[in-house]
């Protein structure tokens, strides 16, 4: 069943909260320990996680003004955003990730019906309707709420949202059917994180 914008707007809810309470309970010398992707701490990965909202951001007033507003002025400044963010002290951290979090649900929820409509342009060139920026967020909070290594796991997540998601990253890999197993499991597998799947190739990390 194909995904719907209420749904998109629920996960990023429960994906935001999921990240709220485990940066919250991480100090300062856990949030410089390694994230679960290769080369980052958490420092780095909160730090994308707060400039991921600030994109989208621009991607809502571009929705409702009409003004070309890119994610992101070019990939060589959203590295260096994520780089000196990963500097910043815990707390400060914690603030960005949560205010612009909640600067993202306040610009989305003004949104009118047309303006859900106008078309934006992602980070990856594609154009879309504004109504995908939810999906895009909640696949953001969701699985990097896995990648902070705290102990949460996909299994953790919504049943509705893993199934969206393996039918997006199918799409995107331009994968025919996906191996047996738990819808976790198959997940994490298709995310290119750790899996208890068998036997399968190495798709490589994604998102």
């Amino acid at each position: 069943m194909p995904r719907t914008h209420a749904e998109s707007l629920q996960w990023v809810e429960h994906g935001t909260h999921l990240l709220a309470t485990q940066v919250a309970a991480l100090d300062e010398q856990a949030m410089t320990e390694p994230s679960a992707l290769p080369g980052w701490t958490r420092k780095h990965l909160v730090a994308h996680i707060a400039a991921n909202a600030d994109a989208l951001s621009n991607l809502v007033h571009w929705a409702r003004t009409g003004e070309r507003t890119p994610m992101y002025s070019s990939m060589d400044q959203r590295n260096a955003d994520i780089e000196s963010g990963a500097r910043l002290s815990a707390a400060q951290l914690a603030a960005w990730m949560n205010a612009s979090a909640r600067n993202l649900a306040v610009a989305m929820d003004d949104l009118t019906t047309d303006q859900w409509r106008a078309e934006v342009v992602t980070a990856q060139g594609r154009t879309v309707s504004a109504t995908e920026i939810p999906w895009l967020r909640a696949r953001e909070v969701c699985v990097h709420a896995v990648d902070l290594g705290t102990g949460l796991a996909f299994a953790d997540l919504p049943d509705g949202f893993l199934s969206a998601l393996a039918v997006d990253i199918q799409a995107k890999r331009g994968l025919v059917g996906v191996p047996d197993g738990p819808l976790p499991e198959v997940v994490a597998y298709l995310t290119g994180r750790p899996h208890t799947l068998a036997g399968v190739p190495d798709l490589g990390p994604w998102l």
